[in-house]
């Protein structure tokens, strides 16, 4: 078909916009403007109205398998109230008895709700205590458990921590977990528990559960998603289900998980066991994840200067990996050529990794070997000024999560950072401006966000630094407004985050990321046009129909003539 009467966005720096395209066999053929069009054309033609078109988007980093297993887990209501908290949880406790519900999964109370020293499994015991209990927090990155749970998953004063200072068991003076985890410290012990239990979670990444959060994605523009964690190789088994039904609307690309550097190679078994590099494959793993350090909120991000509160990981936060251990990951996966997607919020954990790419690529390349690893830098929260221009020196990517920008983490890192850390947080601009390729993604986990992975509702909040449904204190904050305002995005600059950057990073630019002659026509139709839409309403921009591989796979086009 040829569809026309179009303002094209697309993301094409050798024909930034056009108003017709040609797509013939799931590709664009052509693409310019309906003046220049071959006269030997005879399709079906589309007039799009002067309708607003850009190129399917790329989710760069999320989480659709988790959101779709965790549809059996309990909301807590929005509250910063531990009376609260805990009547909710007694409450569907005494509505849902153990025989119904053998383990209970509440998410989510604020971080700094109570903290290590007051999330104590006495305290969650006074709602539940027959059963095992699990509350996560906002961050996703602590839970709290009540002592049912501790005796079942066999974790007391004579276990280790997973990784000492970060995946890390909260303890008492006697060395006794308090009932706060840190990092799922516990998910090793988890099958001991369901063991015990003589139950499972009623939740497994099978191709039913999981299509619902991949169609709406697909509903919101996107046509590709990289899943940032892959717990379990039946994620693949599912997505390829999928594919061979005709039900996989979006290229999925998928990252596995490695701790140290003496578990990295059988991570890189594992991705070389897993992916499928055939150009026709929809569904690919050649990148493994690795958490450098933990969270800003909990004060276990692995920063320069000292933190300020005590209850942290250590007064300079907690990291995975120091350099010569990361500097050999690199090596390793460059030798296996598997991209390394690193999470890292502190600005020593940024630090340590920029000088670890530094040291690796110049090693390689002093052997005669190619670089060819792809890295990229997740969240990158905190970065020292000193070292803003380096990701664009070293070749590295940085991707971030739109709509953290404004106050979905509220202050609770300013506990631990102080205020001038706090308000320089979030500056992924900087980062761009200084010539890095930047890239934007969800980072949804749970079902009760998915909402929030809308690639528009990001935008808005990346553009204005107000979140509409977490705002900041508007008495102590203008407009709710994040600090600081320089730091806000531009709209193209986020679409080309969405787009053609982020196509780099998964490495499918080949067929994504433009709207380009010969790579597959893949294109978002818009009710109306974001480049005139005020940056407070952008979340109302929504498709109006989403082509993928030349197809009409969400909305529909008008009638064609």
């Amino acid at each position: 078909m040829i569809l026309t009467n179009a303002v094209i966005h697309t993301s094409d720096d050798q024909c930034p916009v056009a108003d017709t395209v040609v797509i013939q066999d799931g590709r664009f053929e052509w693409v310019g403007h309906a003046s220049d069009l071959p006269a030997d054309h005879d399709l079906p033609t589309v007039d799009l109205d002067g309708r607003t078109v850009i190129p399917g988007l790329i989710d760069a980093h999320s989480h659709p398998a988790l959101v779709a297993m965790s549809g059996w887990h309990v909301q807590l209501p929005e509250t910063h109230s531990v009376d609260e908290v805990l009547d909710a949880i007694r409450d569907h406790g005494a509505a849902h008895p153990k025989e119904e519900a053998p383990y209970l999964y509440f998410e989510y109370f604020p971080t700094a709700l109570l903290g290590e020293a007051g999330a104590t499994k006495e305290l969650l015991d006074s709602a539940i205590s027959d059963r095992p209990v699990l509350v996560q927090d906002s961050g996703d990155h602590a839970s709290w458990v009540n002592t049912r749970m501790l005796e079942l998953l066999g974790v007391d004063e004579n276990t280790p921590d997973p990784v000492p200072g970060l995946e890390r068991f909260a303890r008492d003076a006697g060395g006794r977990p308090t009932g706060y985890i840190f990092e799922n410290a516990h998910a090793g012990f988890l099958p001991r528990m369901y063991e015990a239990l003589g139950w499972t979670p009623p939740e497994r990444p099978t191709p039913e559960i999981i299509r619902p959060v991949l169609d709406f994605l697909g509903s919101t523009g996107v046509v590709a998603v990289f899943d940032a964690l892959i717990e379990s190789p039946e994620v693949i088994t599912a997505m390829r289900e999928l594919d061979s039904r005709g039900d996989l609307h979006m290229h999925y690309e998928g990252a596995i998980r490695f701790r140290t550097l003496a578990d990295l190679p059988e991570a890189l078994e594992t991705v070389a066991a897993l992916d499928d590099d055939s150009d026709s494959s929809k569904v690919r793993v050649r990148t493994v994840k690795l958490f450098l350090d933990g969270t800003n909120e909990l004060g276990s991000g692995a920063v320069i200067d000292p933190l300020l509160s005590e209850d942290n990981a250590g007064p300079l936060g907690a990291i995975q990996m120091e350099l010569d251990d990361l500097v050999e990951c690199l090596r390793l996966c460059n030798g296996a050529a598997v991209d390394l997607h690193i999470h890292m919020v502190g600005d020593r954990a940024f630090r340590t990794a920029c000088d670890a790419v530094e040291r690796a690529r110049s090693q390689v390349e002093a052997e005669g070997t190619a670089w060819n690893v792809q890295v990229t830098f997740a969240h990158c929260e905190l970065v020292d000024p000193a070292d803003l221009a380096r990701p664009a020196e070293l070749g590295v990517i940085v991707n971030w999560t739109n709509h953290w920008s404004g106050g979905y983490f509220g202050e609770e890192a300013a506990r631990h950072l102080g205020p001038h850390r706090w308000e320089r947080m979030y500056d992924v601009a900087a980062i761009a401006d200084a010539g890095a390729r930047v890239t934007f993604s969800s980072d949804v986990v749970s079902a009760a966000e998915l909402h929030r992975a809308a690639p528009f509702f990001g935008m808005q909040i990346a553009v204005t630094r107000i979140d509409p449904e977490v705002p900041l204190d508007a008495e102590r904050f203008v407009e709710s407004r994040r600090p600081a305002a320089a730091a806000s995005l531009s709209l193209s600059r986020l679409l080309r985050g969405y787009t053609i950057d982020a196509s780099v990073q998964l490495r499918i630019e080949k067929d994504y990321g433009s709207v380009s002659p010969g790579k597959l026509a893949n294109l978002v139709v818009l009710n109306v046009d974001p480049f005139t839409t005020p940056g407070y309403d952008l979340a109302a921009v929504h498709p109006t129909a989403v082509v993928y591989r030349g197809a009409v796979v969400s909305g529909r086009l008008p009638a064609p003539r």
